[in-house]
């Protein structure tokens, strides 16, 4: 069931239909009133409009796009490249229908209010299964195929975008727009990781067995028993392996200090749990 709900066709689109939408605005209402570059290939786009003064930045990012769609048509998937390309296309109308004021004179207000507005935006359409096109799809190829980090493709080519703009723009506008891509990068990472946090408890005790048992009656969880052994005592020992999320954490340490007060309970944050009860796998 949550596989058709997200894998659906009118979910992606409202996904990439509501992010691009508040994109474009961060871009246009924003951005382009304070003369930021954004990030990515709309920020390079952004950069020949400055520089050649023709077309308009939106333009300048739809023609980048098109090698850029072949190679995904060809290296990701077909069902990724048309999410994507609707996203391109609908950030590019949006770009020249939308036309919302956003009165910021501070121009260090501006570039936090475009950073978060952009990343709000940009993150909603990398929770569909398409991208927002650009540097997206060159970042998702290399992560599939050689397992480079998305975010680190971006940073890669940000810095030679903003190597660039040196020469373009005023060093102020430059750091400004650092900062800029800096939230809005941040932002993003909040938005696609947003209801995917989980904790991974491992549980020390003598009563595992009890916990466990507890654990699937009381929070519907299941668990794992891993084979320990004590380093002082030398006595095999059961440690209960559980992933839970936020809003049971609590409820689980109180479990666990109910069965067994001397127990040893060790919590780490995970972002990425795929399996029965938790996140499908993403497919392209």
């Amino acid at each position: 069931m949550n596989r058709d709900f997200t894998y659906s066709i009118p979910w992606n689109l409202l996904l990439i239909t509501l992010g691009s939408c508040l994109y474009a605005v961060s871009i246009k209402s924003i951005a382009y009133v304070h003369g930021f570059i954004p990030g990515g290939i709309f920020g390079l786009g952004s950069l020949v409009y400055y520089k050649l003064g023709k077309l308009d930045p939106a333009t300048w990012f739809f023609l980048m796009n098109i090698p850029l769609f072949l190679l995904g048509w060809f290296k990701v998937s077909k069902r990724f490249c048309l999410y994507s390309m609707y996203a391109m296309c609908f950030s590019t109308v949006a770009y020249k229908m939308l036309n919302i004021p956003i009165h910021i004179e501070n121009e260090f207000y501006a570039t936090v209010a475009s950073g978060v507005l952009g990343g709000l935006g940009g993150g909603l359409i990398l929770r569909s299964l398409g991208s927002g096109g650009g540097m997206d799809i060159v970042a998702v190829m290399l992560n599939q195929r050689y397992n480079i980090g998305v975010g680190k493709t971006f940073f890669a080519f940000n810095v030679f975008l903003f190597s660039l703009s040196l020469s373009v723009l005023k060093t102020d506008l430059v750091v400004a727009s650092i900062i800029n891509v800096f939230i809005s990068s941040t932002t993003i990472d909040s938005v696609i990781s947003l209801f995917n946090q989980r904790k991974v408890v491992f549980i020390i005790s003598d009563h595992a067995k009890d916990i466990a048992g507890e654990v699937m009656s009381k929070l519907h969880r299941s668990g794992t028993f891993l084979e320990g052994k004590g380093a002082y005592t030398g006595q095999n020992k059961d440690v209960l392996m559980t992933v839970i999320n936020n809003i049971q954490l609590k409820k689980l340490e109180e479990i666990t200090f109910t069965c067994d007060p001397n127990a040893f309970f060790i919590v780490e944050n995970t972002f990425s749990v795929l399996g029965q009860g938790f996140s499908r796998r993403k497919i392209y």
